[in-house]
């Protein structure tokens, strides 16, 4: 279980697949008394998270016998710095109704905070990454990257191993740069922002966010696809955002609803290239998945933006016109506009695998997905709440809560971040055998595409908007610095 998790932690599982799965599998049947002695804290959370991880249903229960007559857990872990990182981590994939891992998160944290500057160099740095980002929380490349950097210095790692890590990541990086090259060309080439100034230059960055969905190099078409259309999307974005009046923007949402080219001639003139690159951009692609007999896929791609356009015209006039919706509006409205629903049904747009039931099944917006928008539209209404409110936007998520609950925008933040914990939960209980008949190919994008927002928007800042501050350095760390073999 250790090489296990040291593989998928060096972010070279991928080669491995098959094997990790039957080894789980494996391990798992064997039904393992984990009340036994032999088995200490370290050993029996890492079990957990990795049973946890690849949709096992591991029962908290194995915790008890750290935990006293009190429901506490007992003062002599407290010592066990390794030990606690192992149920820390693990803390996080609990499921609801799973008080004794509440628990354990809060008795981790306090206690890994605590001891933290005393440690270890190597373990200090693990518990000091940790605590900012969890390892089920975090995106799997930019952790493999810190890992390797921290693995090189354990005193019992495996040099070919590491060796073989740091090749594969460099290898890796060589594919995403000629993957970034190839979607800066075609934006280049199109060359909308010139056209549009009030829009963001952000084609990095959504390449950051597609890489995060799916790092593997059998996803490269794929990656591609989806930088494309989240290019695509921030343009709209900001068009129904910071620029549109009411009556231009009408006119572009029934362009979308209609979708076709013949609606040119009654757009306004700066969106008229826009709205031709975009037509153009779908029938490319269903050109080429026409090839593997896929064509229909783009159909729920369309489908999804209309949805997403029309949202964003409903919010476009709230601003307009200065209407502060209740709540529940709100979140009717605002889950839609937080882009996941068309950002991951796009992301299966170029997934061999992927097929016409799947899309149907994420169409109809399962509990997994719901989850994955309340976590987007929440924690990105934290982040940005202050810079709308500069802006004069009162229909914001903040604003809507304090008001219909009479509270402080500090209670609404914590009620936000407590609504999208719940949703987490809900993330991890949708992965667990056999809740869902998808498979973890699905279940893993939506997945990842939670881990790139809790990334963008770490300490509560909007990444996206202000990459500088938040993704630069991850960015220079994926695509430009190699590790040093």
């Amino acid at each position: 279980m250790n090489l296990i998790d040291t593989l998928e932690r060096l972010g070279v599982s991928y080669h491995f697949e098959d094997e990790i799965e039957e080894l789980l599998e494996r391990f798992f049947n064997l039904k393992s008394n984990y009340a036994d002695e032999a088995y200490d804290l370290y050993t029996v959370a890492l079990h957990f998270r990795l049973f946890r991880q690849h949709g096992y249903r591991i029962s908290c229960g194995v915790f008890k016998k750290f935990v006293d007559d009190n429901g506490k857990f007992k003062e002599t872990i407290i010592s066990d710095a390794r030990g606690l990182l192992s149920l820390y981590e693990a803390a996080y994939l609990r499921v609801h109704g799973e008080d004794l891992l509440e628990e354990a998160l809060a008795f981790t944290t306090d206690n890994l905070k605590s001891m933290a500057p005393y440690l270890s160099s190597t373990l200090g740095k693990q518990v000091d990454h940790a605590l900012v980002q969890s390892i089920h929380f975090g995106n799997p490349r930019i952790e493999a990257r810190n890992f390797i950097s921290i693995y090189q210095e354990d005193e019992s790692k495996n040099e070919f191993l590491l060796r073989f890590a740091k090749l594969d990541y460099n290898s890796l990086q060589m594919l995403h740069k000629q993957e970034l090259y190839e979607v800066s060309r075609w934006w280049k080439e199109l060359d909308l922002v010139s056209k549009l100034p009030y829009a963001r230059d952000r084609v990095v960055e959504c390449f950051f966010w597609a890489m995060g969905v799916y790092h593997e190099p059998q996803y490269s078409v794929a990656r591609i696809m989806l930088t494309k259309t989240i290019a695509m999307t921030s343009i709209i974005d900001d068009t129904y955002d910071a620029y549109g009046t009411v009556e231009e923007l009408e006119v572009f949402t029934e362009a979308i609803m209609r979708w076709d080219v013949s609606e040119i001639d009654r757009l306004p003139e700066y969106i008229k290239p826009f709205y031709s690159a975009l037509l153009n951009l779908y029938e490319q692609f269903e050109e080429e998945l026409s090839q593997q007999g896929r064509s229909y896929a783009v159909h729920y791609a369309k489908e999804a933006l209309k949805e997403l356009v029309r949202t964003y015209y409903v919010e476009a006039k709230w601003f307009i016109e200065g209407y502060l919706p209740p709540f529940s509006e709100y979140m009717g409205n605002a889950l839609i506009t937080c882009t996941y629903v068309y950002h991951t049904t796009t992301s299966l747009l170029g997934i061999k695998s992927v097929t016409k039931e799947d899309f149907e099944w994420l169409s109809n917006k399962p509990k997994m997905l719901v989850a994955s928008l309340i976590i987007c539209r929440l924690i990105d209404d934290i982040a940005t709440y202050e810079v709308e409110k500069e802006r004069g936007q009162i229909a914001t998520g903040i604003e809507s809560y304090m008001k219909e609950n009479g509270v402080t925008k500090e209670v609404a933040v914590d009620k936000f971040f407590e609504m999208a914990t719940n949703a987490w939960k809900d993330i991890n209980e949708e992965c667990l055998r056999p809740t869902s008949s998808n498979s973890r190919e699905i279940l893993m994008r939506i997945l990842n595409l939670e881990r790139i927002i809790d990334v963008t928007y770490k300490g509560n800042e909007d990444g996206y908007t202000q990459p500088q501050k938040v993704l630069k350095p991850h960015i220079n760390a994926l695509f430009i610095d190699p590790t040093v073999v």
